[in-house]
């Protein structure tokens, strides 16, 4: 008799399979751009049951739609949460999800270095709604405690940080959280499923800008956030009546781009490691941010936590701040001087024209952020060339200043 059962399967697997046998029509391999924004129904009866969730269907593609349902499915099923549903920026995902579940008169917990948009969402949105936002400093995991202790509906963790790959520790934050009977939301854009599981580390809802990692090749926008079906109901339903829907050919470039995901996670988590141990050696770079140095504060806590590698992402200062910076990138030849991270390419950009352009100087000077800070998302290209392609830039800087 053949033994049949199978060990439960590994995220490479699941970022190529997951998710897409049900959309699947016409015997074809590849889930299918539905672009259709009705479904029709010639019995009555059972429109209403769609339409009412009794059955399962589509009615309207601002609410749902095939292709979309199938990305939704592949995060769900990569973060291990029992549902999820999607958006058209990492943005919507943010604030959707915070506005489903704030009230005037309620309090939001969260960390000084979250992503400029974020940042935004806390210090000048949330206010107009009554709600009150109190960051604190990134890896004070007593002074997070502490605040979350007074009372709070939503902590809000970001790990690693965009740009400064500041580490907080999930797990501890969790207890706190539960203990006052707050959501813990985790942004787990820039580590990806790959590299962190924030549900099993006590989060309750995960999300991603799937414009970055998950897609992977800068062509598509949208977000996506998972986790218990009590709690992605009411965000789908606010999701659905407000209206920021991610398309369906945005959900197709996802699905296709996430069928990589572990083989160019893995890659950029290697290079990043040995780039950021190939730029302390440099005179003109003054610091560097990654959590796989061992001198990182918190490097211990992001060995606990994450899996598989450090993530893709760095930064770096170089001496003469945004002068330097000025002359040094656009000497780079195998790199994209953008406003975006995760892709194939590897991408560099000043934190004061990517992550934190929302902020003003003396916000970003507050936030612990310099004006001449670069973030470097590093991309799948060979490593030699990489850094090659650094020796030159730098070598061109120390040319000129």
């Amino acid at each position: 008799m053949t033994d049949n059962t199978q060990s439960k399967p590994g995220v490479g697997t699941k970022a190529v399979w997951a998710g897409e046998k049900d959309q699947l029509v016409h015997h074809a391999t590849q889930v299918p751009v539905v672009v259709s924004v009705a479904y029709g129904y010639d019995d009555m009866e059972e429109w209403y049951d769609v339409a009412i969730g009794n059955k399962t269907g589509h009615i309207y593609g601002r609410n749902t739609n095939p292709t979309v349902q199938a990305f939704e499915d592949k995060v769900r099923l990569l973060e291990e949460a029992e549902a999820a549903t999607s958006f058209s920026t990492g943005m919507a995902a943010i604030s959707n999800t915070v506005y489903t579940f704030v009230r005037p008169g309620d309090r939001v917990v969260s960390i000084k270095d979250s992503y400029g948009g974020t940042h935004r969402l806390f210090t000048e949105f949330l206010s107009n709604i009554n709600v009150e936002s109190t960051l604190c400093d990134t890896g004070d995991h007593e002074a997070l405690e502490a605040e979350i202790a007074r009372g709070c509906k939503i902590v809000y963790l970001e790990t690693p940080t965009n740009p400064l790959v500041k580490i907080t520790d999930i797990q501890r934050i969790a207890k706190s959280a539960k203990a006052v009977g707050a959501l813990l939301v985790v942004d787990n854009t820039v580590a990806t499923p790959v590299c962190q599981s924030p549900l099993a580390l006590g989060a309750d809802l995960v999300l991603h800008s799937a414009t970055k990692y998950l897609g992977g090749h800068a062509d598509a926008l949208g977000g996506v956030v998972c986790g218990d079906k009590k709690l992605i109901d009411p965000i789908f339903h606010y999701r659905e009546i407000n209206g920021a829907t991610l398309a369906p050919w945005d959900a197709y470039l996802l699905l296709r781009g996430m069928k990589t995901l572990k083989l160019r996670v893995m890659q950029q988590c290697d290079s990043a490691m040995q780039v950021a141990e190939y730029l302390k050696t440099q005179d003109l770079v003054e610091s560097v941010y990654y959590p796989g140095l061992k001198e990182h504060l918190h490097h211990d806590v992001a060995a606990r936590q994450m899996h598989g590698g450090f993530g893709g992402m760095l930064s770096f200062a170089v001496k003469g701040g945004m002068e330097s910076a000025a002359i040094l990138l656009p000497r780079l030849q195998y790199a994209n001087c953008a406003a975006n991270l995760g892709a194939v390419e590897t991408t560099y950009g000043p934190a004061r024209t990517t992550s934190h352009v929302e902020c003003t100087v003396e916000e970003r000077k507050a936030l612990g952020v310099p004006e001449g800070l670069i973030r470097m998302s590093v991309g799948i290209e060979d490593l030699p060339d990489i850094i090659a392609d650094l020796d030159q830039a730098f070598a061109y800087l120390k040319s000129k200043i």
